[in-house]
């Protein structure tokens, strides 16, 4: 990774991308696997398709190492972000440097469903039912097998390229 002044991500010649970032949303981040295969990725364009059973859907860079590591029945942990964690949804997102890798930037314990960021006031955990390319992205739709909230009072969004309260 190189640092630099510029922006991570330009947006002048991309109207689509800048559309997408007037909608903003609150911040997330996926995980999956276990030990050297664990992958993590912040995500801000995902809903919840209420339903029997409920889904979640997510969009997806296609070349991150979560969505290399995605396929139909595979299991993931999606946790909603706080103000607190803006550094970790950072190192996740590949814009801030991680030594040792991102999974260092938070307490993370395992669970069956992949590694699950301790202090999250809200996850899920998810199966993977279909994997589907729209656009540049990759579309998961998955089924939401658990969720747990607490009190939420500082989440993280994301609103024009910046982190908001």
């Amino acid at each position: 990774m190189t640092i630099h002044s510029g922006h991570p991500f330009p947006t002048e010649d991309d109207p689509v991308r800048r559309l997408r970032g007037r909608l903003g949303g609150a911040v997330a981040l996926v995980t999956c696997g276990s030990g050297a295969d664990r992958a993590g990725l912040t995500v801000s364009s995902l809903m919840v398709a209420n339903g029997a059973p409920a889904r979640l859907l997510l969009l997806v860079d296609p070349d991150s190492e979560l969505g290399e590591s995605l396929e139909v029945g595979s299991r993931a942990v999606v946790q909603l972000l706080a103000w607190a964690h803006r550094d970790l949804a950072d190192a996740f997102g590949g814009t801030a440097p991680a030594p040792g890798g991102p999974f260092r930037t938070g307490t993370f314990e395992d669970s069956d469903w992949g590694p699950r960021l301790v202090d999250a006031t809200a996850w899920a955990s998810v199966t993977v039912e279909e994997l589907r390319e729209v656009g540049w992205s990759l579309l998961v739709t998955a089924v939401i097998d658990h969720a747990e909230l607490a009190e939420d009072h500082d989440a993280l969004q994301h609103r024009r390229g910046r982190w908001q309260r």
